[in-house]
């Protein structure tokens, strides 16, 4: 199913002309674009690369304070995401309170503080070892932007009547990680934090029963002298497979 339409479509050529059959009737536009040469297309991917080879996960966040603005066009930027039948199934909750942050940080570090200590299996925990991660989350209160993205599981239909969403978790999945870029490509750096469980999230932030958080991401900059672990991403051969006729 094409993530970005209402209906599975069918497609047919005729004269050169590529059509649409949709089972509801809808209406379509053109579609805006221009090609880009190869050469500006290797360009572009090579520079988008080395641009996000340079993105890293800390924890060390300034209280140097970030424009409104900016975290507006990275949730913007987010919202772009293709959704499951375009239902943009996401809520996103941009918190610059002090006070609110500080009640967000006590309420995470007390589940974190039982997952911790009571239901993290040790699979997990030998992974998170080297990477130096804890219950205590001090980025909740020390970056100036606390960006909460919940999941929305039902949308109300035009009848009145609840319904279900669709792929929300991967529509919801792509947003996030086009917030990630967009915050880096500003010059920003950000945390992808799900501290389990999150029911108190909804309640915290008063959102509806059919929202879910689904990850908590501060933003800002760096702290002086911010660290991240010595670690390495995987190589192409050890992400990628082609089956690649040309080649």
């Amino acid at each position: 199913m094409d993530v970005d339409t209402c209906e599975s479509p069918h497609y047919f050529h005729r004269e050169g002309k590529v059509r649409m059959a949709m089972q509801d009737a809808a209406s379509f536009i053109p579609l805006i674009w221009s090609e880009t040469p190869s050469s500006v297309m290797l360009e572009r991917g090579r520079s988008n690369l080395a641009l996000m080879e340079e993105r890293r996960t800390t924890r060390h966040f300034s209280t140097r304070d970030v424009a409104r603005e900016v975290i507006e066009l990275a949730i913007r930027s987010a919202s772009t995401a293709p959704s499951g039948a375009h239902l943009q199934p996401w809520t996103w909750v941009a918190i610059r309170s002090a006070d609110l942050q500080v009640k967000l940080r006590e309420a995470a570090e007390e589940e974190e503080q039982k997952t911790y200590a009571e239901r993290m299996p040790e699979a997990w925990s030998e992974v998170l070892e080297p990477l130096g991660t804890d219950a205590v989350k001090p980025h909740l209160t020390d970056a100036p932007w606390v960006v909460v993205l919940f999941k929305q599981k039902k949308r109300l239909r035009e009848n009145g009547e609840w319904g279900p969403t669709y792929y929300a978790t991967e529509s919801c999945g792509i947003a996030a990680g086009m917030f990630i870029q967009a915050v880096h490509t500003m010059g920003l750096v950000t945390l992808t934090h799900t501290p389990s469980p999150m029911g108190f999230l909804r309640e915290l932030l008063d959102r509806p029963k059919h929202e879910e958080a689904m990850l908590v991401m501060p933003v800002g900059y760096p702290a002086e002298g911010a660290e991240v672990p010595d670690i390495h991403r995987k190589s192409l051969d050890e992400v990628a497979v082609f089956f690649d006729e040309q080649a």
